[in-house]
């Protein structure tokens, strides 16, 4: 059988990949629980209206972007999450952004896996 010898394809999104370079964010986002740290929590994320985590204080930027009706989709979090300060100019978050277009990706399928 020809197809055992082939290496494996990465899945366009891989959740348990994503869940690694989530690390990278967890000392400043929580991701399985309704509980702000340092950043928002990310429990839910997908479709939320930037800015509008209860309890978290945010920059007047986010609050601003969220008023402008900035919705977190996939290509909105792709184009955050790879460049936050262009994204949202002045927010608070000084991550420079994940710069693997893959690990973006994965981290978006990770924090999906999580609000179902």
């Amino acid at each position: 059988m020809i197809l055992a010898l082939l290496p494996p394809v990465a899945l366009a999104q891989d959740i348990e990949a994503g869940k690694m370079v989530f690390k990278k964010c967890a000392a400043c986002h929580n991701a399985d629980t309704d509980a702000n740290k340092v950043g928002p929590t990310l429990k839910g994320v997908g479709g939320r209206v930037a800015g509008t985590v209860p309890g978290y204080s945010y920059s007047k930027a986010m609050k601003d972007a969220g008023a402008a009706g900035l919705v977190w989709d996939e290509p909105n979090l792709t184009e955050y999450l790879a460049n936050p300060k262009a994204k949202v100019p002045t927010n608070k978050m000084g991550f420079p952004g994940l710069k693997n277009p893959d690990d973006i990706k994965n981290v978006i399928a990770y924090l999906k896996s999580l609000s179902g």
